[in-house]
């Protein structure tokens, strides 16, 4: 048997300013992957919203075309611009939120502004506000 000394890995000592600045990039990366997280909840809730609504409008559109009783001609349009409308609303106050606490986080770290989750946030404010103008002029 070959009896050499194993000697134990040799650690870099840092200063305590580089792992300061190691952690706060940490740190910055966490709250970003948060505010991502949060959005999405944001586009979850607004697509729940955004979709009953349409969905309450073409159902009672088309019970009420079938013979159906409502209490007004209006009750379908009214309830799904009402359900479209808040979560349109929730969807861009959602995005307002991330796009704030994204520029906080730019001052700390350089953060990209276009991610996935703004993205898909982007595009369902769009569709909720094509849906909700559709409705309210009768094209849908």
């Amino acid at each position: 048997m070959n009896s050499e000394l194993v000697t134990p890995p040799q650690h870099e000592t840092r200063s305590s300013n580089e792992l300061a600045v190691e952690r706060t990039d940490l740190a910055v990366s966490r709250t970003v992957m948060a505010a991502d997280r949060s959005l999405m909840a944001w586009i979850r809730t607004a697509l729940s919203m955004i979709s009953f609504g349409f969905t309450i409008y073409k159902l009672l559109e088309s019970f009420r075309e079938h013979g159906g009783a409502l209490r007004t001609n209006e009750s379908p349009r009214n309830m799904g611009l009402f359900l479209i409308g808040i979560g349109t609303l929730s969807m861009l106050m959602g995005t307002a939120e991330y796009v704030f606490r994204i520029k906080d986080l730019r001052e700390l770290e350089k953060t990209r502004y276009l991610r996935p989750s703004l993205i898909m946030a982007i595009i369902m404010s769009l569709t909720g506000l094509v849906l909700f103008s559709s409705i309210a002029v009768r094209v849908l």
